[in-house]
């Protein structure tokens, strides 16, 4: 009798077992202080409430930094530490790795971005996780004759040449934010951003003009972009997180 409870009691300890997804990245991802009178918001902070209770969003995401700054300063080490079979780790750099004239965030978008990507990786199925590579959420950065240009470089194109050679899920959140802002165009996209005039709220006590961070509303239009390409994708490694979504 004592050996069927135990199995009853291991089949329900697995049956209620939370999956757990860990986003890492920079600002347009990170959770922001003051959420109820900070008016920007990283995409992975409004992520959770699309998700049941039994997946936990745990958003590791912080301002600034690029791969190498994420990795040198342990953060990796932290999230590597914590993980385990099943859970997953959605990997979104770029915007930091660019910073050419700051030596302890830039990397070459063809090694060392690449080379720390590969790592993520590799390192997450090494403990039995699924890694979810996504390219950069693109700026809003509209030329006079109002077409958005844009400014990220090559990162994409290696974040994509990664995922296609290690065979990982991605999203090409540039792609699809770029159709978000064309779809508001050049004035409506300011409300996906931080745009205000001085006094206009009392977070900021000067005008913000800022075409890169998000506001809650683009917050939650990126996130419910992440879970709609989220139930497309094919890989069946995903399967388990598309049950997750509400």
């Amino acid at each position: 009798m004592k050996k069927y409870i135990l199995i009853l009691l291991v089949s329900a300890a697995c049956f209620s077992q939370k999956t757990t997804v860990y986003t890492i990245g920079d600002s347009t991802m990170a959770n922001k202080k003051d959420p109820d009178k900070n008016p920007e918001h990283g995409w992975a902070q409004v992520l959770q409430s699309f998700f049941k209770d039994d997946v936990i969003i745990e958003n590791k995401a912080l301002n600034g930094r690029s791969t190498r700054s994420f990795i040198d300063e342990k953060h990796w080490d932290e999230v590597y530490g914590k993980l385990k079979k099943g859970d997953y780790v959605f990997i979104e750099f770029g915007h930091n790795d660019e910073k050419n004239m700051d030596s302890l965030r830039y990397t070459n978008p063809h090694t060392a971005y690449r080379h720390n990507l590969i790592r993520f990786v590799k390192e997450t199925r090494s403990k039995g996780a699924i890694p979810i590579l996504l390219s950069s959420i693109a700026r809003r950065n509209f030329n006079e004759k109002g077409v958005l240009i844009a400014t990220h470089g090559d990162y994409p194109l290696e974040a994509r040449l990664v995922a296609q050679e290690f065979k990982v899920p991605f999203i090409d959140l540039e792609y699809y934010t770029e159709l978000l802002e064309q779809s508001y165009g050049p004035e409506k996209s300011k409300q996906l951003h931080l745009h205000f005039k001085a006094g206009e709220t009392p977070y900021y006590k000067e005008a913000k003009d800022d075409d890169t961070h998000l506001s809650l509303k683009g917050a939650t239009e990126i996130a419910q972009i992440v879970v709609n390409q989220i139930k497309l994708l094919e890989d069946p490694s995903v399967e388990k997180l598309k049950k997750g979504i509400k």
